[in-house]
């Protein structure tokens, strides 16, 4: 039996792919500090900062596959660089004696080409579209030295990897801390109680320009399917849907979801951290009126990696040619990917 422990289950990610591989029959492990209850999933209550936590809570567990899709951010890319890959080392270092580990999966990003936080989509940057045979940058990056903990473990023990590189990722997950996704869904969800024009916060070149997203479903397969396919072993992949869009164009389909009018974009910038920075009271008095499940706003939206995303001064496409050529030929319109997230969320009382 295929036996998978999922290192970050709690988020978009890792719920997303414990879903898909239990409704397979696999044997699910979802590790978290605390693990949040998904069918099929047994929860591992684990620090991966902590390596006695880890050694302890699998020592009988012997995975054949790995997942690692967590990260913790630091103030520094320093310290990002540090943490994370510390994280990646203790969990690899914690199975290595059980010897049962086939292949690892490790889910980082389109942060590989457009560099850290600290000199996000500044400097020399590959053309677009961004293939997965471009050079790393010449810049720390803490994606960089998470691979390099998986390279260098694989060595030593002999297992297969395979690096998954996702642009924004469309999913559900509470308490998340990059959901574009639910963010936008709170903001509509706001424009639409109060009257709020309901505004572009980003820059004018990706209003736009063409642009890509990841729907976590597809990425999920897309771990499955590179985790159990030999000739994708040992490979580095970008993860996308398959289409591309201008925001001038999903803007009014987001809008149109809402029952909100799409306010074209005149040039200013209004960064969603300055048009929500107050809204924490009124969120509660919504999720109130509604009987909602949480009135905790910093729990479902945050504007900051929303605006970092629509910020970029740079068109962002990606290259999925090496997936295609291997045979991973899966396809999700963007659009639909937020509109059943939508519905997912307003199922769930997540938003009105």
């Amino acid at each position: 039996m295929n036996k998978v422990l999922i290192a970050g289950a709690s988020g978009i990610v890792g719920s997303a792919t414990a879903q898909l591989l239990s409704g397979k029959g696999w044997e699910v492990h979802g590790l978290a500090r605390k693990p949040q209850p998904i069918p099929g999933m047994r929860p591992v209550a684990a620090d991966l900062m902590d390596p006695a936590s880890l050694a302890s809570a699998l020592a009988n567990l012997q995975p054949t596959h790995i997942v690692i899709s967590s990260w913790l951010r630091q103030a520094t890319e320093a310290e990002n660089i540090r943490v994370n890959s510390a994280m990646v080392r203790n969990l690899l270092d914690a199975v290595s004696p059980s010897g049962s580990v086939r292949h690892v999966a490790l889910v980082t990003g389109l942060k590989h080409y457009l560099g850290p936080f600290e000199a996000y989509g500044k400097g020399a940057l590959p053309q677009t579209p961004f293939r997965e045979e471009q050079a790393r940058l010449d810049i720390d990056n803490f994606y960089y030295a998470q691979e390099d903990e998986v390279f260098a473990a694989a060595a030593r023990d002999g297992f297969t990897w395979s690096i998954h590189r996702p642009h924004t990722i469309v999913g559900k997950a509470v308490g998340n801390a990059m959901n574009m996704g639910t963010t936008l869904a709170v903001y509509a969800s706001i424009c639409r109680a109060t009257g709020r024009p309901f505004r572009f916060p980003g820059v004018a070149a990706q209003w736009d320009s063409l642009t890509d997203m990841t729907d976590a479903r597809l990425l999920a397969r897309h771990l499955e399917w590179a985790s159990t396919t030999p000739t994708a072993a040992n490979e580095g992949f970008n993860v996308v849907n398959g289409d591309v869009f201008r925001w001038s164009w999903m803007w009014g389909r987001i809008a149109d979801w809402f029952g909100i009018e799409a306010v074209a974009f005149d040039g200013v910038v209004r960064p969603l951290e300055l048009q929500m920075a107050d809204d924490a009271v009124l969120w509660r008095d919504i999720a109130a009126r509604h009987g909602l499940a949480e009135p905790d706003i910093t729990r479902l939206a945050s504007p900051w990696h929303t605006d970092a995303d629509l910020g970029r001064p740079i068109e962002v496409v990606t290259d999925m040619s090496k997936s295609r050529r291997l045979g991973f030929l899966d396809y999700q319109p963007t659009d639909d990917a937020f509109f059943d997230l939508f519905q997912q969320l307003r199922a769930d009382k997540l938003i009105p």
